[in-house]
C-alpha cells in the first residue's frame, strides 16, 4: 500500500475511479444497444447509437487511462475519442439521408419534417 499525503491510498482512488468511469461508459453503451433493438424507426435507432456511444466511449476511455498509470497513453486515447466524436455525427447524417431516400421512416412519429419542402423542390425540378 502506498500512503503518501494525509495517509490516502492513491491507487485505491485511481482504482475506484477507474472502476467507475468503467461502469458507467458500460451502461451508457449497453443503453446505446438496448435502444437499437427496441426503439421503432431509423431515426430513433440512430440517436441511440450515436448520442451515448460517443460519452460511453469516453468514459471507457477514461478508465482506460487511469488504469494505465502512464501519460504516454493519453494522447493516442485521445485521438481514438477524437476521430469517435468526428465520425459518428457524419455517419449518422449519411444514414439519415440515405433512410429519407429510401422511404425509412416514420412521418406519424416526426415532430417536424423539415426535408419535406426541399425534396417536393427537387422532385418538382425534376419533373420539368
Amino acid at each position: 500500500m502506498t500512503a503518501d499525503w494525509n495517509g490516502i491510498d492513491w491507487n485505491a482512488v485511481v482504482d475506484i475511479l477507474s472502476g467507475v468511469a468503467l461502469a458507467l461508459g458500460a451502461l451508457l453503451s449497453l443503453g446505446a444497444a438496448v435502444g437499437m433493438v427496441r426503439f421503432p424507426d431509423l431515426m430513433s435507432r440512430m440517436h441511440a447509437a450515436s448520442k451515448p456511444q460517443v460519452l460511453g466511449l469516453f468514459l471507457v476511455l477514461v478508465a482506460l487511462g487511469l488504469q494505465m498509470r502512464s501519460w504516454v497513453v493519453w494522447p493516442l486515447l485521445l485521438l481514438a475519442w477524437l476521430f469517435q466524436l468526428l465520425t459518428v455525427p457524419i455517419s449518422a447524417h449519411m444514414v439519415s439521408r440515405a433512410g429519407y431516400r429510401t422511404k425509412h421512416r416514420h412521418p406519424e412519429l416526426l415532430s417536424e419534417d423539415d426535408l419535406a419542402a426541399v425534396v417536393s423542390q427537387v422532385a418538382e425540378k425534376r419533373e420539368k
